[in-house]
């Protein structure tokens, strides 16, 4: 798990002039927008597009705000709150899925 949460959130590069949907998302935009040094482009579009695919809209906000705030995460995972433990299920399927699509792209 400390390597899919590594991978989250790494990233520093440009946004193209015309990013395509997948790439206009809260995730890709984030994760470019980060100080992480290890992601590169294709490794922020792939977790925009797999989260696309695992993840509601309002989970793709919540997930591109750990970037700014890791802590963020720990609180969500440890809380008692249904919706948080629900929301916990979600990412950790989309982690995984994350992990096994994109994990050579960095």
């Amino acid at each position: 798990m400390k390597h899919i949460m590594v991978a989250l959130f790494l990233g520093v590069f440009s946004i193209s002039a015309f990013p395509t949907p997948a790439e206009a998302g809260p995730l890709n935009r984030a994760c470019l927008k980060s100080d992480r040094s290890a992601a590169n482009r294709r490794l922020c579009r792939c977790m925009q597009k797999v989260a696309n695919r695992e993840l509601r809209h309002r989970d793709q906000r919540i997930v591109a705000s750990f970037f700014k705030d890791p802590h963020k995460a720990q609180e969500l995972r440890q809380s008692d709150h249904r919706a948080h433990e629900q929301f916990w299920t979600r990412y950790k399927t989309f982690s995984s899925t994350f992990a096994s699509a994109c994990g050579g792209l960095n």
